[in-house]
């Protein structure tokens, strides 16, 4: 049977939503009701990110000549739903547990808009976006357990230090993929699809619309981060200014 022919969707977004279902009432039922949603999250994220960035680097490197508007592969067309599925089952999350949060139900579904055009509409692109895909997630492992770790850090001294230690290097891994590798990535797609040279494939509407979504992406990213270590910085600064006080 070819990859194509199995109905992945409706499989991946099953399992999602169980996963979630399964976090929300067993994994974290100790948890209080203030952070189960957002660890629940978490979880189905921890299932999702490194097995797509696997998928996505090993479906883009298996391509002999890789192009920006080549056809989907079957596998490329499998990535594409199991995110799919994935970002879909979150967007429901934060509609359900987070309804002000503008700016996450905004990148979700810009996000789902790239993601089903390539899919479904164009049937071509998809090296660019799961290149850009295994760039987002390869910090998803390290990301959701700084997040599950910050969530519980003053409730549990392990917690705590599992957070304090991994808040520098998390920093620094998100800003060298998402402040060097992904906007090199970004200006390589942009050159090429702003060039018309995937105009009889992709539409240039199309094009233009995935651009505007992964530069917003990728800035906010990067202000996100940036904003971490300012944080970071003031929280330590202020640590050894107490600490200093007290000595003297």
């Amino acid at each position: 049977m070819e990859i194509s022919s199995i109905p992945s969707f409706p499989a991946f977004a099953s399992g999602f939503a169980l996963l979630y279902l399964l976090a929300y009432f067993a994994v974290f039922r100790s948890w209080s009701p203030k952070h189960r949603p957002e660890a629940s999250s978490c979880f189905i994220s921890l299932f999702h990110g490194t097995p797509a960035a696997i998928m996505a680097a090993s479906a883009t490197s298996s391509i002999a000549s890789p192009r920006f508007a080549a056809p989907n592969t079957p596998f490329e067309a499998t990535v594409l739903e199991f995110s799919i599925a994935y970002f879909l089952v979150d967007l429901l999350h934060y509609v359900a547990f987070f309804p002000g949060d503008y700016l996450f139900i905004a990148h979700h579904l810009a996000t789902l808009f790239v993601f089903v055009t390539c899919r479904y509409l164009v049937r071509h692109g998809a090296y660019a976006i799961l290149g850009l895909l295994a760039l987002a997630e390869v910090t998803s492992l390290c990301q959701n357990v700084w997040t599950l770790a910050g969530l519980r850090r003053y409730d549990s001294a392990l917690a705590k230090r599992v957070y304090d230690y991994l808040s520098g290097p998390f920093y620094a891994f998100y800003t060298i993929v998402r402040g060097f590798f992904g906007p090199v990535f970004v200006y390589k797609m942009g050159v090429f699809y702003m060039g018309g040279e995937a105009d009889r494939v992709i539409p240039m509407w199309v094009s233009v619309s995935w651009m505007v979504v992964v530069v917003m992406a990728i800035s906010v990213s990067v202000l996100w981060v940036f904003n971490l270590w300012v944080e970071m910085y003031l929280e330590r600064f202020g640590r050894a200014n107490e600490k200093k006080k007290k000595e003297n």
